[in-house]
C-alpha cells in the first residue's frame, strides 16, 4: 500500500515573461524541448464560447494562448486532448513589468564533458548573453542570461 503523503508531486516551473512565446522558442531550442501545442484545446474553448478570441494569438501557424505557453521534454507524456505535458515543463506567463533584480531560482544546464564552450556559443546564437565566467575550487561554469535577462548557468 502506497502512503499518499509520500506520493511524488507533479509540478512545472513557471517563469514570468514580457513575451512568453519568444521565451518559449528560446528555451525549447536551448533545452531541446518542444513547445506545447494546445491548439485543439483552444479551438474547443473558442467553439464553446469559454475563451475570447482576444485571449489567443497565432503562434507557428496554430492558435495559442496569448499570455501562456509551455515547453516540455520530448520524451515525457502529454495529454493528447489538450497538448499539456505531464512531465518536465517550463511555463511562460505574460506579466506587464520587466524583470527586476537577481533571480532567486535559476536553471543549470549540463551539456556534458568538454562541451561547455560550444554550448555557450550555441546559446549566444539563440539570443543568450554571457554575464561572467566562474572558476572556483568547486568547479567552472558560465553565467548567462536569456533574451529577457533571466540568469542561468552552463556547467
Amino acid at each position: 500500500m502506497t502512503d499518499k503523503a509520500s506520493t511524488a508531486v507533479h509540478w512545472k516551473l513557471v517563469i514570468d515573461a514580457n513575451d512568453p512565446h519568444a521565451q518559449a522558442d528560446f528555451w525549447a531550442a536551448a533545452l531541446g524541448y518542444e513547445v506545447e501545442d494546445n491548439s485543439a484545446l483552444i479551438e474547443r474553448l473558442l467553439q464553446l464560447g469559454a475563451l475570447p478570441v482576444a485571449a489567443t494569438v497565432d503562434f507557428h501557424g496554430r492558435p495559442a494562448f496569448r499570455d501562456l505557453v509551455a515547453v516540455r521534454h520530448p520524451d515525457d507524456p502529454h495529454e493528447k486532448e489538450t497538448g499539456t505535458g505531464l512531465g518536465r515543463r517550463l511555463l511562460f506567463q505574460r506579466v506587464p513589468e520587466p524583470k527586476a533584480g537577481k533571480n532567486r531560482l535559476h536553471l543549470d544546464l549540463h551539456p556534458g564533458d568538454g562541451r561547455r564552450a560550444d554550448e555557450v556559443e550555441r546559446l549566444r546564437g539563440l539570443g543568450a548573453s554571457t554575464v561572467r565566467e566562474v572558476r572556483e575550487a568547486g568547479g567552472e561554469w558560465v553565467v548567462m542570461t536569456d533574451p529577457e535577462g533571466n540568469e542561468f548557468c552552463v556547467h
